[in-house]
């Protein structure tokens, strides 16, 4: 079986590629893997074996359709990882949001139903429903983003909703919560705080730190991704959580203890703007139709992530400032 994975070189991305290289998929331990990635500052080769022998690594841009058209024949699924994901990136530069999230999005879908593709599943985040202040979403809830970024990944979800329904596309969409894990970029909040404190710097808290928000390891995460993609139903959304509350001051004591610090290491900054205030997934269908559940409990998790981070600083230095390998 030949897989195609857009976005291949980025954070969860290559945690997929690498798992199912690994034989990590029972049934697909002989499966070939296309990754297709544009090697922005989030991407890196260093994310991947690159040597392997089942992967083909190939450097083009979503948005670039020809390109894709020459890459995705031969393939029987794509998985759709690609896109921009920061939030505060998204406030000062929205354009490159809608660009790649929903242009290239479009162009993936169109790509994959020219080359006739028979499997997709489209890779999304609870940011699209926007902020609850209790209970949780269901998959049915209304689409309610607030930044930039959930406005694009919500357009992503609507074309590719409507390329199953006009064209028929075996498409399925996923919409996970808060990542965490090795290989994550440094921008975001659990790795700039660990490498924060690992460089003896502050970590910046925005706000009062009560904003809450769910937790996944990208392990789980990426096998909830694996049973969508094998068993989960065409046009169909199903979330993907991690059961684990917790508000920004929590995670930023946790840190503070797994790495020796006190609260004299906190900068207080001002709240971004469209800040949500919490996020929580209703996870019910894709456990009781797919089977699945998290393994990664959070605690063990984050003491996990600190001690890759820990062990690789060559990695996350080169990520932190502008020096990762381009291939």
């Amino acid at each position: 079986m030949r897989f195609l994975v857009t976005g291949g070189a980025g954070f969860i991305g290559s945690h997929y590629v690498r798992t199912l290289l690994a034989g990590g998929y029972p049934g697909y331990e002989d499966a070939h893997v296309t990754v297709v990635d544009k090697l922005t500052y989030a991407g890196n080769t260093a994310n991947l074996p690159m040597d392997h022998p089942r992967l083909t690594f190939v450097r083009d841009d979503i948005c670039d359709l020809p390109a894709l058209l020459d890459v995705f024949p031969g393939h029987d699924a794509v998985i759709h990882f690609a896109a921009e994901s920061h939030v505060d990136r998204s406030i000062e530069a929205a354009h490159e949001f809608v660009r790649t999230n929903v242009s290239g999005t479009q162009n993936v879908l169109e790509a994959a139903l020219r080359s006739g593709v028979e499997r997709v599943v489209h890779v999304s985040t609870d940011e699209v429903y926007g902020s609850i202040a209790e209970g949780s979403w269901t998959e049915k809830w209304p689409l309610e983003p607030n930044t930039p970024y959930a406005a694009s990944k919500a357009g992503s979800d609507l074309v590719a909703r409507s390329y199953w329904k006009t064209h028929g596309l075996d498409l399925s969409i996923t919409r996970c919560s808060n990542n965490y894990g090795p290989h994550q970029h440094p921008e975001k909040l659990i790795p700039l705080f660990i490498t924060n404190l690992l460089e003896g710097k502050r970590v910046p808290l925005y706000g009062d730190g009560l904003n809450i928000r769910e937790w996944l390891h990208v392990d789980d995460h990426c096998r909830g991704i694996q049973l969508v993609l094998t068993k989960g139903q065409a046009g169909e959304v199903y979330n993907i959580g991690g059961g684990n509350e917790r508000t920004n001051v929590q995670i930023t004591h946790a840190l503070l203890e797994l790495l020796g610090a006190d609260e004299s290491m906190i900068r207080r900054v001002p709240d971004r703007k469209g800040h949500d205030l919490r996020y929580s997934i209703e996870e019910t269908k894709i456990r009781e139709e797919l089977g699945y559940a998290p393994l990664t409990s959070f605690e063990q998790g984050l003491a996990d992530t600190v001690a890759w981070y820990r062990d690789n600083p060559g990695w996350w230095k080169a990520a932190k400032y502008g020096e990762a390998s381009a291939g």
